[in-house]
């Protein structure tokens, strides 16, 4: 999807990341659908996340609305289903960004590198890159419906 590259890159520039996904967010079946990856090998465009997630994360992201930051491997691995996946790319801290339009949030950012890579600060700046998913996940729910 054009935009989402270039936000992969801004990501990269701005905090660094060794693997780059955006979920836009399906409320009719309360799913994700990967709109965007670094790694399509592993995580392929087009899959989805239903029950995958814990409940808790569900509700800060994309019901609250909130960031969810995960600074190291025990944080990943008590919220993901895929964390060993996850580990064996080198991944040990995350940040979720939920993108919201308005009121509705459209998807979410998932930005993973090393653990302890990231702080809260990581956190602000991924925050501000979020605005610019937008106009392509209001594509990728416009297709879903």
């Amino acid at each position: 999807m054009t935009g989402l590259a270039e936000l992969e890159e801004k990501v990269r520039e701005s905090l660094g990341v060794r693997l780059f996904t955006v979920l836009a967010w399906i409320p009719e079946r309360q799913a994700l659908r990967r709109v965007h990856s670094s790694d399509p090998a592993r995580y392929p465009v087009g899959g989805e996340k239903t029950v995958e997630v814990a409940r808790g994360w569900l509700a800060r992201c994309i019901e609250a609305g909130e960031p969810f930051f995960g600074p190291d491997r025990a944080a990943v691995r008590e919220v993901f289903a895929d964390h060993e996946l996850i580990e064996s790319l080198g991944c040990g801290a995350i940040i979720n960004v939920p993108v919201v339009a308005g009121e509705k949030v459209l998807g979410v950012l998932n930005i993973l590198d090393a653990e302890g890579r990231y702080d809260e600060e990581s956190v602000v700046v991924a925050q501000s890159l979020a605005p610019l998913a937008v106009p392509a996940l209001r594509a990728a729910v416009h297709e879903a419906e």
